[in-house]
């Protein structure tokens, strides 16, 4: 199996309501069934998408703040802007994709 992809699930939630839709005007239950699952399948590819992009967003949170403290015990100035840009991109990414939001 693949990674999760958003847009990938995006497209297939889309693709299934359409589908779904045609079943609905056609009374072809079968594409009304077909366009459910696809549907579903599609949303829970997005949130597995999200999932994975905000834990990766907390390890570069984490990781950013380590490295922001060791440059400031440190001194090493770099260290500690690269720590605190890393941060800030972790949060960044983990507001994004906050499952409760």
């Amino acid at each position: 199996m693949s990674e999760p992809n958003r847009t990938t699930g995006q497209y297939h939630s889309t693709k299934g309501n359409v589908v779904e839709a045609i079943g609905n005007v056609t009374g072809a239950t079968s594409w009304q069934q077909s366009g459910r699952e696809e549907h579903a399948s599609g949303e829970a590819e997005v949130k597995a998408a999200e999932s994975k992009a905000y834990v990766e967003g907390a390890g570069d949170r984490i990781e950013g703040k380590k490295d922001s403290v060791v440059g400031a015990i440190t001194g090493d100035k770099t260290q500690q802007a690269k720590g605190n840009a890393q941060h800030d991109k972790g949060e960044a990414q983990m507001n994004i994709n906050n499952p409760t939001s």
